[in-house]
């Protein structure tokens, strides 16, 4: 098992470079909000199955505007 900052780490490495995942890591410690309850309250408007389809087509996008 991973610690909790290689796995912030891995996750933000994935999605930006290394310096923009640094300041995404500090930010993320510099935050007092409670991220559990924020995400809970994200998307309570929508089921499973929409957040899914939603999902599935981002990343369809994001690998068809990688193609280019």
């Amino acid at each position: 098992m991973i610690t909790d900052t290689e796995l912030k780490l891995k996750v933000s490495l994935r999605e930006l470079g290394k310096v923009e995942a640094e300041r995404f890591i500090a930010l993320i410690k510099k935050e007092t909000f409670d991220y559990t309850q924020w995400q809970k309250s994200l998307w309570k408007d929508k089921d499973i199955e929409e957040l899914s389809r939603e999902a599935m087509e981002f990343r369809r996008r994001k690998k068809f505007d990688n193609l280019f």
